[in-house]
């Protein structure tokens, strides 16, 4: 895949890297032709020095050709204007932008816009933490609003079927892991002792799931 990255910051940068180590063809923007060293030596994708949103720095960039782009930018303004530009007027499938601001960022997400907001994710991950979770987050979705956790099922819950851990439109077991094999349940299946699952849950149901766990 071929993935632009507009901003070479720390973010920006390590991002490049991580994409650049797994085989991806990367493109870094900055308007700072010095923050390009943060890439390091090894580092084989093309630098564009200019503006994110600028047309003729992003089609020298290669645009028309991207499968992705990252607007992490230190601007909110920026970030929303490159994405916007990049979905609706190049159609590069998988446009993200990073947002500091929580409230721009959920106003953009109901229009369509993928956003990151570090300071929300960060604030539910230290809020699990602190809390001594019992569950493990395997994965967040959007800014911290869906998580997808895994859990042994307690012995009250063994001989029980996954509806009844199932809350719809919060909670919903999407695989466990079963004596080596993971599968897709269904809503009768029956919950066996060692039984590892995976769940998807909106993190405001954190104490739900875990009174129907039993882990309260």
């Amino acid at each position: 895949m071929k993935i632009m990255v507009i901003g070479c910051g720390k973010v920006g940068s390590g991002l490049a890297q991580a994409l650049a180590s797994r085989g991806h063809t990367m493109a870094v923007v900055d308007i700072n032709p010095t923050a390009f060293e943060r890439l390091g030596p090894t580092f084989k994708g093309l630098t564009v020095t200019g503006v994110g949103f600028d047309r003729a720095v992003l089609l020298q960039a290669g645009i028309r050709q991207a499968d992705g782009l990252a607007a992490v930018t230190g601007s909110d303004e920026v970030n929303v204007v490159v994405a916007r530009v990049a979905s609706q007027f190049f159609q590069v499938p998988r446009v993200v932008a990073r947002l500091y601001d929580p409230r721009k960022a959920e106003i953009y997400r109901r229009l369509g816009l993928q956003t990151i907001t570090p300071v929300t994710w960060g604030i539910n991950r230290i809020a699990e933490l602190l809390s001594f979770f019992p569950l493990t987050t395997t994965t967040t979705l959007g800014n911290g609003q869906v998580d997808v956790v895994e859990a042994e099922a307690p012995p009250l819950l063994v001989g029980r079927s996954v509806k009844e851990v199932t809350i719809p439109g919060e909670v919903h077991v999407v695989a466990i892991s079963r004596k080596g094999t993971t599968f897709l349940p269904t809503l009768g299946t029956v919950l066996q002792s060692g039984d590892w699952l995976h769940l998807a849950l909106l993190s405001a149901s954190v104490e739900r799931l875990k009174a129907s766990l039993a882990l309260t």
